[in-house]
């Protein structure tokens, strides 16, 4: 394959390298393992930075992001609701949340406080979330890992319709 990304058909090492030098650009072997190896003709710099381009845009992602909500195990019941309608959106985009309850000197004494406030922040997002990964206490940090439910679609249907109306 030439820089425009014509095909040139099967063509010998050699006479690929001709016509590459013949062109001044470089021949780059795309797939080594294909029969026949597949090579390009460009500029190897150019391929370089366009390689290095799909890889940043392949780890940027778009949606797929681990979000993090922090609770504190006396958290206070608005404050719960705030970080709760965070959640709600977060899930709406796509993304999986991680809340974590964070344990400071003595409150490690209570964990079980921890617990009741992630089951409360479960029941309060109720058929909106789904738990992905169960509770789990690491070091002085009580977190789970959401996603979308099947409810959370819905929801977003209903608003949707809402807001179209």
């Amino acid at each position: 394959m030439d820089s425009k990304g014509e095909q040139l058909g099967i063509l010998t090492k050699t006479e690929a390298l001709e016509k590459a030098k013949g062109l001044g650009q470089d021949l780059i072997e795309i797939a080594p393992n294909a029969d026949p190896p597949v090579a390009k003709i460009t500029d190897f710099q150019k391929f370089r930075y366009e390689e290095n381009k799909k890889d940043r845009a392949s780890k940027k992602g778009g949606g797929g992001e681990l979000k993090e909500l922090w609770l504190s195990p006396r958290i206070a019941d608005h404050d719960l609701q705030v970080r709760l309608n965070r959640t709600e959106e977060f899930l709406k985009e796509g993304h999986k949340v991680k809340l974590t309850v964070k344990f400071k000197g003595r409150e490690m004494a209570h964990q079980e406080i921890g617990y009741k406030v992630l089951q409360e922040a479960i029941n309060r997002l109720g058929d909106k979330a789904v738990i992905e990964k169960e509770p789990k206490m690491e070091s002085r940090k009580l977190s789970m890992i959401l996603g979308k439910g099947k409810g959370g679609a819905q929801h977003a249907e209903a608003e949707n319709k809402q807001v179209s109306s």
